[in-house]
């Protein structure tokens, strides 16, 4: 249990962790499953951020911002880098070969620039629009953890593009009864969510559904094209979830 929170911490905080000691399927997928849990750390920047705007101390835009800034700065922008590598990967062509080729380089295309302006974007006017209620701030802090199932998601029963990296280590670690559960929990958490935000019984819940639909047609998309998941797939899943969840959000909110 330790390697897997080991691996956990260190593959989605820029928290500096020992290494596993021992690494494999079992450990791997155990540390997607607990993918959710490293936005703790964010989740508590946007409750101050939500207090700060809620009493005025803190315009909406700026706090925006913030809250967008504070994921990007615990993740070390990795999540964003794979968002970017998918997106030049994705159009560079049909072959998977030179799609991979495309996303190992260290450069930035023209799409991959596109996606993350519009996905920071929409997050910076969803949470503008979320924060300054405590109704929307629980339901963006619920977008924010149910986009870090696409972890565990890409993990369960898809292929690996390579014979290595972060792709082929996560490849079919996950069991299917282990997603399961890991959704039912985050169910039975969108039920303290409603309680907490005086939220209409349908709304949190709707929220985790769209981040899981976004996340598993991005990792879907990226199968058929690549041949299977890489790290920078989940990077961009777990971006995408995020943006199609608070859009979501924001728009259960404003109704």
């Amino acid at each position: 249990m330790r390697d897997t929170w080991r691996l956990a911490v260190g593959t989605f905080l820029a928290v500096p962790v020992s290494p596993p000691r021992h690494l494999d399927r079992r450990i791997a997928g155990g540390a997607m499953l607990l993918a959710p849990v490293t936005t703790v750390p964010a989740l508590l920047l946007w409750a101050c951020l939500a207090v700060l705007i809620g009493h005025a101390w803190l315009s909406p835009a700026i706090g925006a911002v913030l809250a967008v800034a504070g994921p990007v700065l615990f993740s070390r922008a990795m999540h964003l880098d794979g968002l970017a590598d998918t997106a030049d990967g994705l159009s560079a062509g049909y072959d998977p070969d030179r799609c991979l080729a495309v996303m190992r380089r260290s450069d930035i295309g023209p799409s991959g620039v596109t996606a993350i302006v519009l996905v920071l974007l929409a997050d910076v006017a969803c949470l503008a629009t979320l924060l300054p209620a405590p109704a929307g701030a629980v339901l963006a802090g619920t977008a924010l953890v149910a986009s870090r199932l696409a972890p565990a998601l890409a993990g369960c029963g898809w292929p690996a593009a390579r014979p290595e990296g972060l792709g082929h280590a996560v490849a079919r670690s996950v069991r299917p009864a282990s997603l399961a559960a890991a959704i039912t929990a985050a169910l039975c958490l969108t039920a303290l969510a409603t309680w907490l935000g005086h939220l209409a019984w349908y709304a949190a819940p709707l929220v985790l559904l769209v981040a899981l639909a976004g996340a598993w047609f991005v990792t879907a998309r990226a199968v058929r094209r690549l041949g299977g998941v890489t790290g920078d797939v989940i990077g961009a899943a777990i971006e995408l979830s995020l943006a199609l969840a608070l859009v979501v959000a924001a728009v259960l909110h404003r109704a």
